[in-house]
């Protein structure tokens, strides 16, 4: 009787491998997650919901792929090294700004004419110089190729820009009239090739092929309401934009991580 009695009160000595095999299981879902989360890529996401689930033994743990436009680091509660901003009388800061002046100084004296009669407008921002051409000035009505008048004005604005560095956007916008014909389905290769046109101007007039871009934006961005002639006018227009050197202001975005269905 003794001896059943010592048999039965033995200590089962493998328990520890209930405890170590949870221990691996943790490290591995947590280096699971670690891997998803150094990259946003749908495939990760679900190889991590598909690993989670297996781990804990069961078949609907989900992970969310964060939305676009949102920072993983940010989701992922990661530091996220952030810009750091110049002061306002920073001396690089004051030389851009200067130097875009100027700039657009000497942009006001090439246009000086086209100005006086309210057709050429040039402004200045934290973005850049922005000369904004009325169509009707560069173009034929529902042309792209440039007149002997616009191709002469726009040669003395190359002669200011050719031997800068900044880069050069040119934007072309149209009215909402429809257009379709052989050349130009719609307005958006009208102002497509409006813009190119400019483009290829300015690069046989010497600026440098890398600085610029040429973009269409068709009917989408007008600057006066379409329902009067004067409005219409107005938006068929090429904007030539002189992007700015200068560092952009960062802004914390606060994310909610609740979930809702």
């Amino acid at each position: 009787m003794a001896r059943r009695k010592f048999e039965e009160e033995h200590d089962n000595h493998d328990r520890w491998l209930v405890s170590y095999a949870d221990l691996v299981t943790l490290l591995f879902a947590f280096f699971v997650v670690m891997y998803a989360i150094s990259s946003v890529n749908e495939g990760k996401y679900r190889v991590l919901s598909n690993a989670l689930g297996a781990a804990f033994g069961r078949g609907d743990v989900t992970v969310r792929q964060p939305a676009a436009g949102i920072d993983p680091q940010v989701i992922s509660g990661l530091p996220r090294p952030l810009q750091r901003q110049r002061p306002a009388n920073d001396p690089v800061l004051k030389r851009e700004k200067e130097h875009m002046t100027n700039m657009a100084r000497d942009i006001l004296k090439a246009l000086a004419p086209l100005i006086s009669q309210g057709k050429v407008r040039v402004t200045q921002s934290n973005r850049g110089v922005s000369i904004e051409i009325n169509a009707s000035v560069l173009f034929a009505q529902g042309e792209a190729k440039l007149t002997g008048e616009s191709s002469q004005a726009l040669r003395a604005v190359a002669t200011v820009l050719k031997n800068d560095t900044h880069v050069i956007q040119v934007e072309g916008h149209t009215d909402n009239v429809p257009i379709r014909n052989a050349a130009f389905p719609s307005n958006w290769e009208l102002s497509a090739v409006r813009a190119s046109s400019v483009v290829r101007l300015f690069i046989d007039s010497g600026v440098a092929e890398s600085r610029l871009t040429a973009v269409g934006h068709g009917a989408n961005q007008p600057v006066a309401p379409n329902e009067t002639p004067d409005g219409r006018q107005r938006n068929r227009r090429v904007q030539i934009m002189i992007l700015a050197d200068l560092p952009d202001t960062p802004m914390e975005v606060p994310v909610s991580l609740t979930d809702k269905p």
